[in-house]
């Protein structure tokens, strides 16, 4: 199963939309799943429903991060680099999309006022593009990860 098809079974499962980038990625956690998805929770709905940045985008850059992250915060050059990598990812969603923005993907003219998330129907799978958004973010890793190998 590709990453984009694991992502995106996640979210239709109702795992928030940075959860599902991030389980898509767990393998490359050392930490616990329970942890990994409470570090993530705070991130769908572009960060508790604020609608700012894009869940999937956050999950697809929490994933680079344990993939390629230098764990030296001091080292300004490998920062830099990783800081370049995150860019990279998030123009190359912004070019797919048109934003990394969730209002700006589902449509939304402002910040919602209530902090209970939709209700996943049938009708709100239709009327939303969110899976096929965190199948995108996961995609886009996926293939920068065939195409950029790196040591455990």
């Amino acid at each position: 199963m590709s990453k984009r098809e694991e992502a995106e079974r996640y979210f239709v499962e109702g795992y928030s939309c940075a959860q599902a980038v991030v389980l898509a990625f767990e393998e490359y956690f050392d930490v616990k799943r329970d942890v990994l998805l409470k570090i993530a929770s705070s991130f769908g709905g572009g960060m508790g429903r604020l609608r700012e940045v894009c869940g999937g985008v956050s999950g697809m850059i929490m994933a680079a991060g344990a993939i390629y992250a230098p764990s030296d915060p001091f080292d300004k050059q490998k920062k830099a680099e990783h800081y370049a990598l995150v860019q990279k990812l998030a123009r190359e969603f912004k070019e797919k999309n048109g934003s990394i923005v969730c209002r700006d993907l589902i449509g939304a003219k402002l910040a919602t006022t209530s902090c209970c998330p939709d209700e996943r129907t049938p009708e709100y799978y239709k009327t939303r593009p969110c899976a096929r958004l965190v199948g995108d973010a996961a995609e886009i890793l996926e293939n920068f990860i065939a195409q950029n190998p790196f040591e455990r």
